[in-house]
């Protein structure tokens, strides 16, 4: 029993380090736009989009107009940073609303290390520039009930390039193209107290790598499922708690794993829902954000230690602390006023 137990969990732990992934071009999307699709108020209450960070909810943000941000720092110096700007429309017939969100990344004289093939050694140390461009649209409506549902539709292109530090005129180039990707979401709030939701995420991308022993070019499929559980403790408090699988296959590398984590958040909101501030666990980093509303203007603002350790390994570093914020203008509701 002692020994099935010990194989149980070495499988489990080389599944989770093998999801960690070599491609700098895709690891740095953790940073930007596997961020800004769960929400900095969901980031800051442990990141568990699959709550208050469902695409199905976006209905509730009609008529906004939002302003996103974020930076990442490491110790050795790396610096990964973005910048977005989204608008969710005024609610169609039925409740069907329709949101759209651009982000632009990009990240400079970064450090990180990877495997040359046929090196017969092992990483590499080396120094590069990347950067990632993306466009999400979501659509989500109330089905009634408390039921409602959402989809997301994504184009994302990244590339990193990066010349080794070690031996000269050693260089790697990645980049990806574009294949159909997206996901979906629902969610059920029976009550106020209560809110249950599921959401997936199917990410797919041509990649290619390109150094001085050729090209060479293949799939890398990602499928992320998230279940979470909202429950309403007191006035203005919430307790969030839910768990992602991720499954993650990269053709160039025959890499492929699978990894699951915990999601656990708390918030409060005071003074009338003018501020509220949170903290949980994000897989294995840690959270905590605050809000500031005054209509017509809201600000989000979530930090996180170790943003997507699980995820991108020590690959650009062994920690970070990342910024994260979210300026969100209620232009249905300033319309609405002047109307009057």
């Amino acid at each position: 029993m002692m020994h099935r137990i010990l194989s149980i969990a070495t499988l489990l732990v080389f599944a989770s380090a093998s999801s960690h992934g070599q491609s700098p071009e895709l690891s740095l999307r953790e940073f930007a736009s596997g961020q800004i699709k769960k929400g900095v108020r969901s980031i800051g209450m442990g990141g568990d989009g699959a709550t208050w960070g469902n695409y199905s909810l976006v209905y509730r943000d009609s008529g906004t107009a939002l302003l996103d941000g974020g930076s990442t720092g490491y110790r050795n110096g790396n610096k990964f940073s973005f910048t977005a700007v989204g608008v969710t429309l005024p609610a169609l017939k039925n409740g069907l609303t329709l949101y759209a969100i651009a982000l632009s990344q990009y990240a400079s004289n970064i450090s990180a290390t990877v495997k040359f093939p046929g090196s017969g050694a092992g990483p590499d140390a080396v120094h590069g520039d990347g950067n990632n461009q993306s466009v999400f649209l979501k659509a989500s409506m109330p089905l009634g009930h408390g039921f409602s549902a959402g989809m997301l539709i994504s184009y994302e292109r990244s590339q990193f390039d990066a010349v080794s530090d070690h031996t000269v005129g050693r260089y790697v180039k990645y980049k990806t193209g574009w294949a159909p990707s997206g996901g979906f979401g629902v969610t059920w709030q029976p009550s106020q107290r209560f809110l249950f939701g599921f959401r997936a995420l199917f990410n797919n991308d041509d990649e290619q790598r390109t150094d001085n022993t050729g090209l060479s070019s293949g799939t890398n499929n990602t499928q992320e499922y998230r279940l979470g559980m909202s429950i309403g403790l007191w006035k203005g408090a919430l307790a969030d708690v839910g768990g992602n699988i991720r499954h993650r296959y990269n053709e160039i590398y025959n890499v492929r794993g699978t990894a699951t984590e915990p999601n656990l958040g708390f918030e409060q909101t005071l003074w009338q829902r003018h501020f509220s501030f949170r903290f949980g666990v994000d897989e294995t980093s840690e959270t905590a954000g605050i809000s500031l509303r005054f209509s017509p203007m809201a600000v989000d603002i979530a930090y996180v230690h170790d943003l997507a350790l699980e995820r991108v390994g020590a690959l650009f570093g062994p920690h970070s602390n990342s910024i994260l914020t979210t300026v969100v203008v209620d232009f249905g509701n300033f319309r609405h006023r002047r109307s009057w």
